[in-house]
């Protein structure tokens, strides 16, 4: 690796561990004298600042279309998933929690200021941890907050939108929310964008890439509906972020000037 490229994934993981183990404890102290209805707004705007900090220490450039101003219920976004930096950008914009890979939980302090900031943690092996997480989203979106999910189970190398997993979809019915669909596109040798590799080699090639172009297009939330099925509602959910994620690419690819 050039020099250059170790300088710059050293500084931006050092960015990481710096950023997170100086909020996470500030953060748990301003929680602990919050009254509770307004735990979930302080929770945003810490992640907001916190996710805003790693964007930029990682070069990551965005271009959002479209509004994510929240609605009078719960919502549940929904969005194919590409990069770590995914994660960063939707907390971002829209605040929330997260739903995530139960290992995630035991990472070195990362897990520690997921399990901080309410991350649903979910096993999808397991069927139990599967139902646990449902009844947890239900709970987080029958309160009006927003649940951010990444409904294919993993991460892909392109654009092409696996099929997704119903839970997430059931525990939106149940809580009577709406669904958000969001497609994300990375230009093309982006080194932000996942390819088929471990996290930590994953969070190391990002670190050390030059600065990447996402492109996010957020869809019209679909609203509740007493009648929908939970397949019904995830097929239409799923069909609605394939036409997001080309349209995101068509953005990504113009070689638009005005990504942040």
């Amino acid at each position: 690796m050039k020099p250059g490229r170790e300088l710059r994934r050293a500084a931006r993981v050092a960015a990481l561990g710096v950023a997170t183990g100086v909020m996470l404890p500030a953060f748990m102290a301003r929680m602990a004298v919050a009254v509770p209805d307004r735990r979930d707004a302080i929770r945003d705007r810490w992640v907001r600042i916190w996710s805003r900090a790693l964007l930029d220490a990682f070069g990551v450039r965005a271009l959002v279309e479209g509004t994510a101003a929240p609605g009078p219920h719960g919502r549940l976004v929904v969005a194919n998933h590409r990069s770590t930096a995914d994660i960063l950008l939707l907390l971002h914009v829209f605040g929330g929690a997260m739903v995530s890979r139960g290992d995630v939980a035991g990472w070195p302090l990362l897990g520690a200021a997921a399990r901080a900031v309410g991350t649903v943690f979910v096993d999808r092996s397991s069927a139990f941890s599967g139902a646990t997480a449902v009844r947890a989203m239900r709970a987080q979106l029958s309160k009006a907050s927003t649940v951010i999910v990444f409904p294919e189970g993993g991460t892909s190398a392109g654009d092409e939108v696996r099929a997704f997993r119903a839970g997430a979809f059931v525990a939106a019915l149940r809580a009577e929310a709406d669904v958000v669909p969001v497609g994300l596109a990375y230009e093309s040798g982006s080194g932000a964008a996942f390819v088929d590799e471990s996290f930590p080699a994953h969070l190391a090639r990002m670190a050390a890439a030059a600065p990447s172009r996402v492109a996010m297009c957020i869809g019209r939330a679909i609203p509740f509906d007493p009648t929908a099925r939970a397949h019904g509602l995830r097929d239409r959910a799923h069909a609605e972020v394939v036409r997001l994620v080309a349209q995101a690419r068509r953005i990504v690819d113009a070689g638009s000037t005005t990504f942040l």
